[in-house]
């Protein structure tokens, strides 16, 4: 299913996370959001996150995250991957050819799969969108 593209206004200006500026006019643009965070259209998914395991790196119960398969993944990558045919994302740890998925919450352990697990590298996480209001 193709959705069409909506492009969303784009204020002309940055909003301050810590002391307040003045309000002034600001000029708008229009900005397509998948645009602006899908590099390869035919190859990018977007998954619901269930579970705390990333907390530590913004990546919440419930948020959507957006998943390039195009892309290599690399040490230090935010990936989902598949271990023994469950989903799983967490970052990814690689040195010297030794694979570890790490969990962005203390609480979890690291997964560094076993003699006879496989552990398959689904796509890399290129972005996270996290719903406040409803």
């Amino acid at each position: 299913m193709m959705a069409s593209p909506m492009a969303l206004p784009l204020a002309d200006c940055s909003v301050r996370a810590g002391f307040p500026s003045p309000a002034g006019d600001f000029h708008a643009k229009r900005l397509d959001i998948a645009e602006m965070l899908v590099q390869h259209p035919q190859a990018t998914y977007l998954l619901r996150v269930a579970g705390l395991s990333m907390k530590e790196y913004g990546i919440d119960e419930g948020d959507l995250i957006v998943v390039d398969r195009a892309l290599e993944a690399r040490h230090g990558c935010i990936v989902v991957a598949i271990l023994d045919n469950e989903f799983t994302v967490k970052m990814l740890h690689q040195v010297n050819g030794l694979f570890r998925l790490k969990a962005g919450n203390r609480t979890y352990p690291d997964i560094v799969p076993k003699e006879g697990q496989t552990l398959e590298i689904w796509g890399v996480v290129t972005a996270c969108v996290k719903r406040f209001a409803r």
